[in-house]
């Protein structure tokens, strides 16, 4: 069998992309080393934020409103809980990159938001403690993605609708001509005319001869019990919040959903490499988050609960990258994300079979071509 187009990486993009190809009536394999959901890549962790007024570009606030969309019909379709509304909290100095940029955002795209000083978001969310010349930008829309069922979602509706999914198979090669492209797996040689890569961190290594500039970063997340005042945490009284330091320094939170208080440092991880990754979390990983919980969330300094590695894939500005191979029009690479792209999974699943089908998508993706090939 000749299949139209072969997905290799399931996880987030993976999965959104097989989901929105076969829901089209698009003959889909999907494949992937894991099972996903796993805990062996990025899309792991229980808990995602979703914000609208997105400080790192304006360009991807259409994205995100058509990402809302599409979380909230896959939940009427799975019938499975995949978004929570908390609304959103993003902190900085006015001069910054985080506040600023979603003010940004904000205002160029006329969304419904606060901007708020800090001793109002002490008064109105006491789990959080901003030091004076911190300002902070309110969204309502903002919440919490569930990664594992959202992931778990798009695989179940794609095989509904007729996509074949292969897990624990990992590709070991693959080659394209304009006959159609192959690849061959741990298991066996597949066929299709047109090949997606979300492979998310291991897109380095199926695509050697690009020489991607890509970098991996070992992130931590981590769950902790509240020290005092835990009633602050509910979700009901405290939003996602997202911070840039006076020192430069990013991390981000979620409420209490009954696992504990979860909070990671953003983009201060240690390089790495798929060979050397430490997936041990060591007690010394906590230090630098503790430092900034005991000045801005005090209350949730508690005993550690649990944490768990992950990575981010990033590119040199940050920025997605989806486009096709520069010597294969039919190969198309939609990895990685830098460490912020789960959110857009839903509506990145749709560009993509548009993209695949060679369809126009409706969004402006001028900031996610290649930038770095040669």
């Amino acid at each position: 069998m000749i299949f139209d187009t072969l997905v290799i990486g399931l996880g987030a993009m993976g999965s959104a992309a097989a989901y929105h190809l076969a829901c089209r009536g698009h003959n889909v394999m999907g494949l992937d080393r894991f099972a996903p959901p796993h805990a062996m890549g990025s899309s792991h962790g229980q808990t995602r934020i979703i914000r609208e007024a997105y400080f790192e570009h304006p360009l991807y606030v259409p994205l995100l409103q058509r990402a809302f969309d599409l979380w909230r019909d896959l939940e009427v379709r799975s019938g499975e809980r995949l978004l929570q509304t908390t609304g959103g909290l993003m902190l900085g100095p006015e001069k910054g990159v985080i506040f600023p940029g979603a003010r940004a955002s904000a205002e160029q795209h006329h969304l419904p938001h606060e901007v708020l000083t800090a001793s109002e978001i002490s008064r109105r969310f006491p789990a959080l403690r901003p030091s004076e010349d911190l300002l902070g930008l309110w969204e309502p829309r903002a919440g919490i993605l569930f990664p594992e069922t959202c992931i778990a979602s798009h695989l179940a509706l794609a095989h509904a609708c007729g996509a074949t999914l292969r897990t624990d198979e990992p590709v070991l090669e693959w080659k394209a001509s304009a006959q159609g492209c192959e690849v061959r797996t741990s298991r066996g040689t597949y066929s299709a005319q047109n090949l997606l890569f979300t492979a998310g961190s291991w897109v380095s290594s199926l695509l050697p001869e690009l020489s991607l500039p890509l970098s991996l970063e070992r992130q931590i997340l981590f769950w902790f019990s509240a020290l005092q005042n835990p009633q602050y945490f509910a979700p009901d009284r405290c939003p996602v919040h997202l911070w840039e330091t006076n020192e430069g320094d990013f991390f981000y939170g979620f409420p209490d959903l009954g696992d504990g208080v979860k909070l990671a440092l953003h983009h201060s991880g240690a390089p790495t490499t798929l060979e050397t990754l430490d997936r041990t979390v060591q007690p010394a990983d906590e230090v630098a988050l503790r430092r900034q919980m005991r000045r801005f969330t005090p209350d949730a300094n508690g005993p550690l609960r649990s944490a768990t590695v992950c990575t981010y894939t990033n590119t040199p500005d940050s920025h997605f990258w989806i486009d096709c191979h520069p010597e294969h029009p039919q190969v198309w690479i939609a990895s990685p994300c830098s460490g912020h792209g789960f959110k857009f999974a839903s509506v990145l699943g749709e560009v993509l079979a548009d993209l695949v089908m060679r369809r126009k998508p409706a969004f402006d993706l001028s900031l996610f071509r290649s930038r770095f090939v040669k």
